[in-house]
């Protein structure tokens, strides 16, 4: 549970097309309007999931284990590039605007089309996923729904300091950031020990 609720939270506050679509929505409409965008990840990645784990269990284990590292790669990537950009950035209010989607289902098509959640699944969560079914279903249960749990409350929370600009300012939203680049080196980095410790 720590595990999957500590990489959606990395997810939900990370720079990206569900993210910059929030962000067009609440300059917008407001974030009443937009917070059943929130769950657009329950609508759009149960595809992606069935997907990636159906050919994940096909695979041969040595190949799950190099998934693993990979993904913990990507992780410290992006851990690396949003520190930089927490140490560059002077954030400010939300000013885009423009013809962005206005409906839930729209918000899926956007997060569908999204590599994050293709990638999470296949680099990360699918083969954690998999290794924790191995274990008990229950932690794979427990894994898999507390990510969601955490990652629609994120956003929604995101939504909501997006709309509600006087509660959180440039420097709340810096520390975000940090937080952020914070969780994923030690999301990348587990992943690299797993992948090595893989039996």
């Amino acid at each position: 549970m720590i595990i999957g609720g500590s990489i959606a939270f990395a997810a939900a506050i990370q720079p990206g097309p569900l993210q910059a679509f929030l962000l067009s929505r609440v300059a917008t409409v407001g974030w009443r309007s937009t917070l059943p965008a929130a769950l657009a990840p329950l609508i759009s990645d149960g595809p992606i999931a069935l997907v990636v784990l159906v050919v994940l269990h096909h695979l041969a284990r040595g190949f799950e284990s190099f998934l693993k590292a990979a993904g913990g790669c990507v992780f410290l990537y992006f851990a690396v590039t949003t520190f930089l950009e927490w140490r560059r950035t002077r954030l400010g209010p939300a000013t885009e605007v423009g013809s962005s989607p206005r409906t839930l289902l729209q918000a899926v098509a956007v997060n569908a089309i999204n590599p994050g959640p293709w990638l999470g699944w296949s680099l990360i969560l699918g083969p954690l996923a998999l290794e924790a079914w191995a274990d008990s279903p229950i932690s794979a249960i427990a894994l898999v729904g507390s990510f969601y749990v955490i990652l629609v409350l994120s956003l929604g929370l995101f939504i909501l300091l997006l709309g509600t600009t006087s509660f959180l300012g440039p420097r709340g939203r810096r520390s975000l950031l940090l937080v952020s680049s914070f969780i994923l080196a030690l999301i990348g980095v587990y992943s690299l020990w797993s992948a090595l410790a893989w039996p």
